[in-house]
């Protein structure tokens, strides 16, 4: 090193970047001085400075050549700004006493999520679960009509010093949802922020009290309800669900997509496929596949994501659901069995998420009416 950029580096050693800390030299903000004749070229790396911060900078460094080391040098500096690593995705926060959060979601609307969160939810409550369900459908919600409690008003309960709303509950399991709080012929007409304000308060000022499972019942496609859903919760997985047919695959993918993006990060435990196949009454032993054979199974195959089972097309599905009775409700039926295969499915792909991923929570496996259950 000459003599003359061992002075120059001597000066700088006198000056701190923007923020204080080591010296420019000791920071390793000093990337390089180069001279050529009488010019001087200072590079400089810098993390994030304001305009005005890098004028000042820049003017220092000038000042400090020229009064230390030689006032005719040319002096021109360099600033090359970083800017620091992106922040891992907010997870949002914890809820005191629930064990598992799994959202449910649609890329396709009409696909039946809503009835599948229905089902799967009162299976698990039938096997010894304690179940909640958020429907996180703001402007189209539909649980309270599935479980008869449509109309129904959530009570105020005092929780230590707090007010919080005590969940409506039906066939053993807990249900909040915007529906509780409007008209029946009331349309919520919101933006994003004023839904994502309703959200939180449904989350976070809800007395749920210990809960194996929250289901989340998510509104269609991928917008910002799940967003904020993604931030608000550590979402322990997604389950996806979809009918066979080509236009609903082709959004179930995005919707896999979306939890899959580095962002947000969220594991998928599998594929519902709903309305697989229809099995008429008079012919229990044929199987019609109207909406298209094995589309959502196949999806889950070329996603690399389990398959969680199929569902049915069946008319008591549709009745049940109408009348507020979940058809999971049904005592050895083909239908029940059916619920009872998925609830069993996903549970065991949440017992290998949490096993083989950094969990949210302490993990902890009992077994329980020949279905596992994961708590903390």
């Amino acid at each position: 090193m000459s003599v003359q950029k061992e002075k120059i580096r001597q000066a700088l050693e006198q000056l701190t970047p923007p923020g204080g800390g080591q010296n420019l030299v000791e920071s390793g903000a000093l990337q390089n001085i180069l001279i050529f004749e009488n010019q001087v070229d200072i590079d400089l790396q810098l993390a994030n400075p304001s305009l005005q911060a890098r004028k000042k900078m820049e003017a220092e460094v000038v000042r400090c050549i020229t009064e230390q080391v030689d006032a005719d040098l040319q002096v021109k500096v360099n600033i090359r700004v970083t800017t620091p690593a992106p922040q891992q995705a907010i997870k949002g926060n914890p809820i005191p006493g629930i064990d598992n959060i799994i959202a449910v979601a649609s890329g396709k609307g009409g696909v039946g999520k809503s009835t599948v969160t229905s089902n799967l939810a009162v299976s698990l409550a039938q096997k010894g679960f304690k179940v909640g369900i958020l429907d996180a459908d703001i402007y189209g919600p539909s649980i309270p009509i599935m479980f008869d409690v449509e109309g129904a008003r959530p009570l105020a309960v005092n929780v230590e010093g707090k007010s919080k709303m005590e969940p409506v509950e039906n066939y053993g399991v807990k249900i909040l949802s915007i529906g509780f709080f409007t008209e029946k012929d009331q349309a919520v007409i919101w933006r994003g922020p004023m839904a994502a304000k309703a959200l939180n308060q449904l989350i976070f000022d809800a007395n749920w009290g210990t809960l194996d499972f929250l289901l989340i019942d998510l509104p269609p496609g991928t917008g910002d309800i799940h967003l904020s859903i993604v931030q608000a919760l550590p979402l322990n997985g997604a389950v996806v669900v979809s009918t066979p047919q080509n236009i609903a695959l082709a959004d179930a993918r995005k919707g896999i997509a979306m939890f899959q993006q580095e962002s947000i990060n969220v594991p998928v435990l599998g594929i519902i496929e709903n309305m697989a196949y229809f099995t008429p009454d008079e012919l229990p032993d044929k199987r019609y596949y109207i909406f298209g054979k094995q589309g959502a199974e196949h999806l889950a195959a070329d996603k690399n994501v389990p398959f969680l089972g199929g569902l049915p097309l069946v008319q008591s599905v549709r009745e049940a659901a109408d009348v507020g009775r979940p058809a999971a409700l049904q005592e050895n039926t083909p239908l029940r069995i059916a619920f009872d295969t998925v609830a069993e499915n996903t549970v065991a792909q949440l017992i290998a998420r949490n096993t083989h991923l950094p969990p949210s929570k302490a993990v902890a496996i009992t077994t329980m009416a020949g279905c596992s259950a994961v708590k903390t």
